[in-house]
């Protein structure tokens, strides 16, 4: 099978036998042989961010990770609650356009794109405003890469009696993640990032105590509604309604090679793509817009150079046509491409990449080392 270098935020370049898991006999998901795949993949999730089975549980959605945003916003804000949304970047202002849609009281607590929150601010708001009751944030704010510091937000949320909702979708399987440790309630993600699984599935791991109580929230929604997958799980065992089955396959499988692999050493992995894409860059005089001691070691966001023959979707089609996908940028007003150390690659496929797009530069005429 060919194989296919993906630099993009997701999805995640796979490996062989994570696709072929996907081949599998017909069946029906309501078989007791595949609600048991179900009950073994919702353990896992739940185990990945070391959390206590008896504390913690996952919920399964179909969709992208968008989907479990929306879960979390409309599902666990009480009937005279507010959310306050700490937002540094693209995906958390995607949070606050959730809020818009449903109609939901929030605060839109707005940072620069290239800073780390202010805890001093948010526990301002947090005093100010009593009747916050859901704190969310992002993690690593895919569109730049920074990593923002969740412990600390945290334990702001619960100090003034908030539930807080984090967005791992590009830290989940990737970063060590302790849930408890790092004081978060509920965090997501999607099988194409981390777990270098298929689209299509997404989900939640959170309290299974909050979630009991949110059956007395407000209901905004009828698919995306927390309290009845989750009912529906801890009846059924299953989907309330028909889940992507070969897709469960290769996550399933997925979730295998992730413990197989083991969390450090997956870790170490990704580390040594971030690194070698931070060397490749230099090399040809490319910066990267956040502070390196602020990034997650996922996501290196690099600006256009200043040069006349300086093309993105130029550039984007020469790599692709000899199987590396660059992806563009997410920072509204500032013109930029990422490069991710996310899925089943090392620092070998970098540095092949490197001689392509130095390669591609040239074809180019853009002068390097590139300026700015």
């Amino acid at each position: 099978m060919e194989r296919k270098i993906l630099l993009n935020p997701g999805p995640a370049t796979t490996t062989d036998t994570v696709k072929q898991a996907q081949i599998v006999p017909d069946i029906c998901p309501r078989e007791t042989e595949f609600v048991e795949i179900m009950k073994e993949i919702r353990n896992d999730l739940v185990k990945i961010v070391h959390g206590d089975l008896e504390t913690y549980t996952s919920v399964l959605f179909c969709g992208s990770g968008t989907i479990c945003m929306d879960v979390c916003l409309n599902s666990l804000l009480k009937a005279d609650g507010k959310i306050l949304i700490v937002n540094n970047g693209a995906y958390s202002s995607r949070a606050a356009e959730i809020c818009e849609y449903y109609h939901l009281p929030y605060i839109d607590l707005r940072f620069a794109f290239d800073e780390l929150p202010d805890c001093h601010k948010i526990e301002e708001v947090l005093k100010e405003h009593k009747e916050i009751s859901l704190v969310y944030t992002t993690h690593n704010e895919t569109g730049t890469g920074i990593l923002n510091p969740i412990r600390q937000i945290g334990a702001l949320a619960h100090q003034y009696g908030a539930i807080f909702v984090v967005d791992t979708t590009s830290t989940y399987a990737m970063r060590p993640i302790d849930i408890e440790k790092e004081n978060v309630d509920f965090c997501m993600a999607s099988a194409q990032k981390g777990l270098m699984a298929m689209t299509g599935i997404s989900f939640i791991v959170g309290k299974k105590a909050i979630i009991e109580e949110s059956k007395a929230f407000p209901t905004r929604s009828y698919y995306c509604n927390l309290y009845m997958q989750y009912q529906y799980f801890e009846e059924h065992g299953e989907m309330h309604f028909t889940p992507p089955v070969q897709t469960v396959y290769a996550m399933r499988q997925a979730i295998r090679e992730y413990f197989a692999e083991g969390e450090q050493a997956k870790w170490e992995r990704h580390k040594r793509v971030f690194e070698a894409l931070h060397q490749g860059l230099s090399e040809l005089g490319f910066t990267d817009v956040i502070k390196r001691e602020w990034q997650a070691g996922l996501v290196v966001t690099v600006p256009y150079p200043k040069d006349e023959h300086w093309n993105f979707e130029k550039m984007h089609d020469y790599c692709y046509e000899r199987g590396f996908t660059i992806y563009p940028g997410k920072i509204s007003g500032t013109e930029t491409f990422r490069l991710c150390a996310l899925g089943a690659i090392d620092e070998e496929d970098i540095h092949a990449f490197f001689k392509v797009l130095k390669a591609g530069l040239i074809d180019m005429g853009v002068n390097i080392p590139v300026t700015y």
